[in-house]
């Protein structure tokens, strides 16, 4: 029984941190039109309890793109310069749609182990009750 939990406990470390992952992905999506914002982006890091690696996976530190900001040309602008042009934001729709879409297809891979982990205990209890 303790594979079933280990494994039910590595499925749920991936869910967690792949929610973590969109959660970011949907902040730079809403913050994709505001002047000045900085994508964010985060990498996983492997848990180690006890100086033993589990297999477990958390989100890393959060890191701001330091890509270069869009310029955009709009003289009525609050915040444009004295040439009218004024700093957007890093953020490119395109790959924080792609990166949502692997966050949520890593999620459903998480999911289903659990699904079918748990499946496999039940299994397991019911033969072992005959």
């Amino acid at each position: 029984m303790s594979d079933f939990s280990s494994t039910l406990s590595l499925a749920a470390s991936g869910m967690k941190a792949q929610s973590l992952r969109l959660r970011h992905v949907s902040e730079n999506i809403a913050n994709a039109d505001t002047p000045g914002y900085h994508r964010k982006t985060a990498s996983f890091e492997e848990v180690i309890e006890g100086g033993q690696k589990t297999g477990k996976v958390t989100l890393g530190k959060v890191d701001l793109d330091q890509k270069e900001l869009t310029r955009i040309y709009d003289p009525g602008h609050p915040l444009a310069d004295d040439n009218g042009y004024y700093d957007g934001s890093n953020v490119d729709l395109v790959v924080e749609i792609a990166d949502a879409r692997e966050a949520q297809r890593s999620y459903e891979a998480n999911l289903r182990m659990f699904d079918q982990t748990r499946q496999m205990s039940s299994d397991l209890l019911d033969i072992l009750r005959r």
